[in-house]
């Protein structure tokens, strides 16, 4: 396989790079020490940054690239989206709304009717609307098919929710959700749900902070109390949830940002070390560090390639197939980014202690450092990437009830 760029995409590659270079240099301050969630959400002047480039770039067309031309996109193809994402995770530019675009958006593509179509897809489109993901609940995380939240049915025309969210990222600053709910109060596990479409202004939504440890606000709890909403938002067909949840969550786990990410980290890694001398040498004479590096860049290399594979499967309307590869993405991604923010801290010694500052010689690796270790949990734990890897074609494991007593002398 070649996986080299013709040259029209290295062209492309280069618009891209060129076009969010001239952007973030009139980024706020906090996107100049890392950016993130943190800068994104928890900041006000941060998130009117992001708006405005989401703006930006809803009028170039560049929140809809894959998307067909009669519903706003351009038809472009997976390796130019990837080019653009990756592009656009290695500036740090925000503007793209991961939940929005990444995720509902695919998903309208894949499960909506007609009507949804053409009356959801163009605000996302034009970068009009922030997105939130009404999954996990307290007691249903990385088992999100134990969910209790429900909608029942009241009329011709209506739902009614009932139930608490949490770890809702964005939701104070959020438009709308996308919330998987029960729908048949007589099914349990991944039977009997089903997807909506909701205004966060609907009466009846309460949206509580959770704070960092730090005091920055990205996620929220979202408690939703006799919230009407429309049958016509109902988003794929009744009882059919999960089909569209494990679709979306295809397009949630590609993973090229953890690696675009740790390419962009790397590169600042490498010009600190060709500029820095420790008793009397430069670091970068030390074999120890030139022998990690070339291995840290060797698994950026294989990671590309993982996010770069799941998108070719994904454009050929493989959802299912996508999901254990996604997973794969998602859980070297994840461990990775872990071990290359473990590198850059030792490499840069007391430095690595300093948030942010004109004394701080790469960007700020004290967040991506402490925040590393939740990936592995968030958007889905590990284990559980290990276990949709095994039940999924080609190993089509049995899913064993540890619980049963006569499942485990078996």
């Amino acid at each position: 396989m070649d996986f080299k760029l013709t040259k029209e995409e290295l062209e492309l590659k280069e618009y891209y790079e060129d076009f969010f270079a001239d952007a973030m240099k009139e980024a706020p301050t906090i996107f100049k020490h890392g950016g993130g969630f943190e800068a994104t959400y928890s900041d006000d002047e941060g998130f009117a940054f992001h708006q405005k480039m989401a703006k930006i770039m809803g009028e170039k067309g560049m929140l809809s690239l894959p998307w067909p031309k009669g519903l706003g996109g351009s038809e472009a193809s997976i390796m130019h989206q990837l080019i653009f994402n990756e592009a656009r995770e290695v500036s740090r530019c925000p503007g793209y709304d991961f939940i929005g675009c990444g995720m509902f958006a695919p998903s309208l593509l894949a499960f909506a009717n007609d009507d949804q179509k053409a009356r959801l897809l163009p605000p996302i489109a034009n970068g009009d609307v922030q997105y939130c993901q009404g999954w996990s609940e307290p007691d249903a995380g990385s088992d999100l098919a134990s969910l209790t939240s429900t909608a029942e049915k009241v009329d011709d025309e209506h739902w009614v929710i009932n139930g608490q969210k949490v770890w809702t990222t964005a939701a104070h600053r959020s438009d709308c959700m996308f919330i998987l709910v029960r729908t048949d109060p007589n099914s349990s596990g991944s039977k009997g749900l089903s997807v909506f479409h909701l205004d966060m202004n609907t009466p009846g939504i309460e949206v509580r902070p959770l704070y960092y440890m730090n005091g920055s606000h990205v996620y929220n709890e979202v408690f939703l109390k006799d919230v009407k909403v429309y049958d016509k938002d109902l988003i794929g067909d009744e009882g059919n949830g999960w089909q569209v949840t494990l679709a979306t969550m295809t397009f949630e786990r590609s993973g090229m940002g953890f690696f675009s990410t740790g390419r962009l980290v790397m590169n600042r890694i490498i010009e600190y070390v060709k500029n820095t001398k420790r008793n009397g040498k430069l670091l970068s004479e030390n074999a120890t560090i030139r022998q990690e590096i070339a291995k840290i860049y060797a698994g950026l290399e294989a990671g590309t390639m993982m996010a770069y594979r799941v998108g070719s499967i994904q454009a050929k309307g493989d959802y299912m197939g996508a999901a254990s590869v996604a997973s794969e993405s998602k859980i070297f991604g994840t461990e990775f980014s872990k071990h290359i923010f473990d590198f850059a801290t030792k490499v840069l010694g007391l430095y690595g202690m300093i948030e942010e500052g004109d004394a701080t010689p790469l960007l700020n690796v004290v967040e991506e450092y402490q925040c590393a270790p939740g990936l592995t949990i968030a958007g889905g734990s590990n284990e559980i990437q290990r276990c949709i890897i095994s039940w999924m074609a080609p190993l089509s494991m049995p899913r064993w009830k540890l619980m049963d007593p006569a499942a485990m002398k078996k």
